[in-house]
């Protein structure tokens, strides 16, 4: 492993009320960056102060997006312990998403510590309140200068925090999701599986549209047919129709959730059929129509679990469970969130100690 050059900074910032913390506004004292060269790989692993990179206008991110980025976070236990959650899983995906954009791929073990080091250096930093925690946002971009259609032989990595107040702060309250059948998201071949920041910019418009129309996420069809339902602006969606728990497959379109792969492993432990495959948005209809449509929840590294109460398809909404949230869906949500704050013990090796 390279060692890792570290310099703390001289002026450290004023903490922030952890209570009345907004989501990804404050960043703590310190960053990590390295770089990466064509034939020599990653060098000048740093943690540094929290600072900006000066860029050249003719940086090629400016110009042919290739940049990707993870999302994870670091919870305090209620004993005062530091711990990450599937971390490695953020930085393979990582790599995943990097292959398709053709750039560089990192060491996840060497990515883990390097975390583990910047969130031990930046503990004062996460929180201690209910619920609350450490948004982690590991990047990369190319940095290399030239405006010409090609893969960048540079790029920086970076990872910076955030403390985060609770997603819920006034309970996990169900939310209403449009379908939407004008734009689509992604297409098979495509970067739809990746965390690329095109796949959110394309999405924008259509989230506009929802929002004046008084939704609070759009559900996206698939690009091809506009038939099959994939996923919800920045999470996946899970529904259970008439007791089995359904949810999207991924197939090239749909991002892989690191929070979809543990709640649907949980599910399974616990007896429910779970089936990844096509979803249409009818069945759906359907479903809600004959009273099988019993809940719909998204998942995602920010909320973890965000329940569903209303559905809406060319103009006509459909309530579930009564604008409530659903039993099920309370019930992984809180078997989840306690694996991760410490409260229920991880017995599926999901976690990793920083301190």
């Amino acid at each position: 492993m390279e060692q890792i050059r570290i310099q703390l900074t001289e002026n450290p910032k004023q903490k922030p009320n952890m209570d009345t913390m907004p989501f990804g506004k404050i960043y703590t004292d310190h960053m990590f960056v390295m770089n990466y060269t064509e034939g020599v790989g990653w060098h000048d692993a740093r943690i540094v102060p929290y600072g900006p990179f000066t860029l050249d206008p003719a940086t090629m991110v400016f110009h042919y997006a290739q940049e990707i980025f993870e999302g994870l976070k670091a919870y305090r236990t209620d004993d005062g312990h530091i711990q990450l959650f599937r971390p490695i899983d953020n930085f393979n995906r990582m790599n995943d998403s990097a292959e398709r954009m053709c750039m560089a791929k990192v060491d996840p073990e060497f990515c883990v510590e390097a975390l583990k080091k910047l969130v031990e250096i930046d503990a004062d930093w996460v929180p201690t309140a209910k619920d609350t925690s450490l948004y982690v946002r590991p990047f990369m971009f190319a940095d290399e200068v030239g405006v010409g259609v090609h893969a960048s032989k540079t790029y920086i990595f970076c990872m910076i925090l955030s403390p985060s107040g609770s997603y819920y702060s006034e309970g996990i309250n169900p939310v209403k999701i449009m379908i939407e059948d004008q734009d689509v998201r992604a297409v098979r071949g495509g970067t739809g599986f990746t965390k690329c920041g095109g796949n959110y910019a394309g999405s924008l418009r259509a989230a506009d549209r929802a929002a004046e129309k008084g939704f609070s996420q759009v559900l996206w069809l698939d690009g091809v047919e506009m038939k099959y339902v994939e996923e919800v602006g920045a999470m996946n969606i899970m529904f259970k129709i008439d007791g089995k728990v359904c949810t999207p497959s991924c197939h090239g379109t749909v991002l892989p959730g690191i929070t979809r792969r543990s709640i649907l492993q949980i599910a399974r432990e616990w007896g429910y059929d779970v089936e990844e495959r096509l979803i249409s948005a009818d069945e759906l209809v359907e479903a809600a129509e004959n009273g099988k449509l019993e809940e719909i929840w998204g998942t995602g590294t920010a909320a973890v679990i965000s329940p569903v109460g209303e559905i809406a398809y060319k103009g006509k909404s459909y309530v579930i469970n009564g604008g409530k949230i659903g039993e099920l869906t309370q019930k992984l949500y809180d078997e989840l969130t306690g694996i991760q704050w410490g409260r229920i013990p991880d017995t599926r090796g999901w976690i990793v100690k920083v301190k």
